[in-house]
């Protein structure tokens, strides 16, 4: 069965990942912009980073046959001093054109912060001017749900954004209705130690169903799995779910809201 990861951090993998992805079925991963393990020192750091995701990921994803298509934005780690972040955001618009890269990501809040709020609505303005797709991050541990708060309250009061083409990622179990009945799309965070486990993946899709919900790896710097995909879906054949609801949070539900993007085109699949 193929797969998308439609999260993934492949900067901080090795090649021999890529490898594993593909043998165990995945044909397509999206990679939003990050955090580098270390905040950038200038905006040409942005720039540089910029190119690898639209230049060097997608040659070595397709070495394995992978489809490459990535996110750009300032991570909310890096929005705590404001004229920075728009200088290296002012960098964005040159590369939204690139074949693989679908709209504006990851980006959100991390710590709640009013800076951090200020850069994201100023991508948000960015991303309803130039009519791209969104993947916006929610904060960890206890200040999810009023991040995940704030960040919904930011969408509503820009009237020119259309909720069906934002994807607001890493939601658990306090947060995915919120999420998902405010009209949004929703991801699952795979992490061995954080975010959600393959099980905890699998109990929100009983609980809450397949329409507008998907899951990722996110693999990245720290303990992560690039495989956290199809170790889900193991976990949910484990448990009977039929081989099509399978496929609809593990292939369909990522083809829907990416295929928005018109660029987003799986050959044979």
């Amino acid at each position: 069965m193929t797969y998308i990861d439609p999260h993934i951090h492949m900067v901080s993998r090795t090649t021999d990942d890529y490898q594993r992805m593909a043998q165990a079925g995945c044909v397509a991963i999206t990679e939003p912009a990050f955090w580098a393990g270390f905040d950038r020192s200038s905006p040409q750091g942005f720039y540089d980073y910029f190119r690898q995701l639209t230049e060097s990921e997608p040659q070595r994803a397709a070495q394995y046959g992978i489809s490459h298509y990535t996110w750009l934005a300032i991570n909310p780690k890096e929005a705590e001093d404001p004229g920075f972040a728009r200088e290296a955001m002012s960098l964005i618009p040159e590369f939204l054109d690139k074949p693989n890269v679908l709209g504006i990501g990851e980006i959100g809040l991390n710590k709640n912060s009013r800076n951090e709020l200020e850069i994201f609505e100023a991508h948000l303005d960015l991303a309803a001017d130039r009519g791209q797709l969104i993947l916006v991050h929610t904060p960890h541990l206890e200040d999810k749900l009023k991040g995940t708060r704030l960040i919904i309250d930011a969408i509503r009061n820009n009237s020119a954004l259309d909720r069906n083409r934002i994807l607001i990622d890493h939601v658990e179990e306090h947060t995915a209705r919120l999420v998902l009945d405010g009209g949004f799309w929703a991801g699952m965070t795979l992490y061995p130690e954080t975010k959600c486990t393959p099980q905890r993946a699998a109990d929100i899709v009983e609980t809450y169903g397949t329409e507008r919900l998907w899951i990722n790896s996110a693999g990245d710097w720290g303990p992560s799995d690039p495989l956290a995909v199809p170790k889900a879906r193991l976990e949910m054949r484990r448990r009977g779910h039929r081989p099509e609801t399978i496929a609809r949070i593990t292939f369909d539900n990522p083809r829907s809201f990416l295929g928005q993007c018109p660029k987003f085109v799986l050959d044979g699949c």
